[in-house]
C-alpha cells in the first residue's frame, strides 16, 4: 500500500486511518442454546451469529441423491437497528445478502466431512452503522468453527473446517481508497466493494460496485490490497475468539 494510503485522510468520522479498521470485538458462545454463538461489534455494527446443527440433510439434497453435509444461513435486521423502523418479513436485499454468506461460510468446509447434517448460520444485525453482511460473515464464521469443534469434540466427526472466512467493506471516497465503511462513507462512496476471503489469503468473492462513476484496474488492486490486510487482522481476531470458546 502506497505511504498516501496510510495517512488519515480527508477527514473519515470517526478519526481513523484510511487502512484501518473500526474497533471490532468478536465474544465467543454469547448464547448458551446454539452449539456456536458469536457478538460480532465493528464499530455502531453489532450482529449476533448462531451456528445450529441438524442430524439431517435438505430435502434436495436427499432428492437428488447428494452426499455429504450442508451449510446455509439466514439474516434479518432487527426492526430498530437503524434509524428509522423497517418490519420483520422477507425482503430482496435480505435474501441477497443470505445467499453471499451461504457461500462464503461454504467455502470454509469440508461439506463431504460433514456427513448428513446441516448447519444453519442465523445472523441478527442488532445494530445497523455499514457492514453488516462483512460482518455477519466474518462472526458467522466463528459460530460455525465453533459448532464444527463441539462435534469433533463428541466425536461425531473429524473437524471439517478447512480454512477461516472473513469479509470487510473498502471504498473510494473523493478519491480514496479507504477500509470497512460506516453508514456515512457508504453513502457517500464513489466506489463500494464488498471482499471475501480466507485466513489463507485466497479470494472468495468481490462485489464492487461504480456507485458513482468508474475505477479502474489500479484502485481495484489498491482496493482489494486493503481488504486484505483488514482481512488478516479479522482473521486473528477469528482464531482468538475460536480459541476462547468453551471446549
Amino acid at each position: 500500500m502506497s505511504e498516501a494510503n496510510k495517512g488519515a485522510g480527508r477527514g473519515r468520522p470517526d478519526g481513523r486511518r484510511l487502512d484501518q479498521l473500526r474497533p471490532i470485538t468478536i465474544t465467543p458462545d454469547w448464547l448458551k442454546s446454539p452449539e456456536g454463538s458469536a457478538l460480532v461489534r465493528a464499530g455502531d455494527t453489532w450482529v449476533i451469529c448462531t451456528a445450529s446443527v441438524e442430524e439431517k440433510v435438505p430435502p434436495w439434497m436427499r432428492a437428488q441423491g447428494v452426499s455429504g453435509g450442508w451449510v446455509t444461513a439466514e439474516y434479518a435486521m432487527l426492526p430498530r437497528s437503524t434509524g428509522t423502523r423497517s418490519g420483520r418479513g422477507p425482503n430482496g436485499r435480505g435474501k441477497e445478502i443470505e445467499r453471499l454468506i451461504g457461500r462464503a461460510l461454504r467455502a470454509s468446509i469440508d461439506l463431504s466431512a460433514l456427513g448428513a447434517r446441516c448447519i444453519t448460520v442465523d445472523c441478527d444485525v442488532l445494530q445497523a452503522d455499514g457492514g453488516t453482511r462483512t460482518a455477519a460473515i466474518t462472526g458467522g464464521f466463528v459460530a460455525l468453527a465453533i459448532a464444527c469443534r463441539r462435534l469433533a469434540a463428541a466425536q461425531k466427526l473429524a473437524n471439517p473446517i478447512r480454512d477461516s472466512i472473513a469479509a470487510v467493506s473498502v471504498g473510494i471516497i473523493g478519491g480514496e481508497a479507504r477500509l470497512d465503511l460506516p453508514y456515512a462513507e457508504d453513502v457517500e462512496a464513489e466506489v463500494d466493494m464488498n471482499v471475501v476471503m480466507t485466513g489463507s489469503g485466497r479470494l472468495v468473492e468481490v462485489q464492487g460496485t461504480g456507485e458513482k462513476g468508474t475505477f479502474d484496474r489500479a484502485q481495484l488492486d489498491a482496493l482489494v490490497d486493503l481488504a486484505t490486510g483488514g482481512i488478516r487482522e479479522l482473521a486473528a481476531l477469528q482464531q482468538a475468539a475460536i480459541a476462547a470458546a468453551k471446549a
